[in-house]
């Protein structure tokens, strides 16, 4: 559960976090994560990069108003600006982005920042920075990052093997991949297309979701 920091924002443990959804935009977006969430996503992202800043804050409000009543952190992609302007409870980056220090900066000490990272040199640099989590991936290429080669299995045990903090796997999650992801130490998982195109949400959530508590209860 969410706890109140000291200046008022709501500080989120991210160890026990295990399925973080990124999202585009989306004709139902509310109603979709508010089943992705029924269904055991803990953490939602909004990743919107081709809509206009006004359609972008307006869902950024929206979603953050769900997962506030439901619990669940919400993050903004990339814009410090639309991550103040949504009052989203932190943002995440990637390596062309606005710098984790600037954010931290910006948003303050008890703000969740997450750091996109591709290989162990980045990996190395995001553990001195103040990122509240690593990313790490895609593990195999995927749509969602066009042109962008998966990295193979070696970064990710590296990533975990070196890492301080949670670190958010990337890259073809679904409810097939949790047992071999879980056998090379995996245990916080990013998923897109196994959610966003789903025609039930909650259902393929669900079913991610037993697949982590099955690989937990041995």
């Amino acid at each position: 559960m969410p706890k109140e920091g000291h200046n008022g924002r709501v500080t989120w443990n991210f160890d026990s976090r295990r399925l973080y959804l990124c999202t585009p935009l989306r004709d139902d977006l509310g109603a979709f994560v508010r089943a992705c969430i029924a269904g055991g996503v803990d953490i939602v992202q909004l990743r919107e990069k081709h809509a206009d800043h006004a359609q972008i804050e307006a869902a950024g409000k929206e979603l953050k108003k769900i997962c506030s009543d439901l619990n669940v952190p919400f993050i903004m992609n990339d814009s410090l600006e639309l991550t103040l302007a949504t009052e989203a409870d932190g943002i995440h980056v990637g390596q062309n982005d606005i710098d984790v220090a600037d954010c931290r900066r910006a948003l303050g000490d008890e703000a969740i920042i997450g750091l996109s990272t591709h290989e162990r040199s980045e990996f190395d640099a995001g553990l001195s920075t103040s990122a509240t989590y690593l990313s790490a991936g895609p593990i195999v290429a995927t749509p969602t990052k066009p042109g962008r080669p998966g990295t193979g299995e070696d970064y990710v045990r590296y990533a975990l093997a070196k890492s301080d903090r949670p670190v958010f796997v990337t890259g073809g999650v679904d409810a097939d991949a949790i047992d071999g992801l879980w056998s090379l130490g995996v245990r916080h998982f990013v998923v897109v297309r196994a959610l966003t195109q789903s025609s039930n949400p909650q259902a393929s959530a669900r079913a991610i979701i037993d697949a982590i508590a099955r690989c937990e209860s041995r």
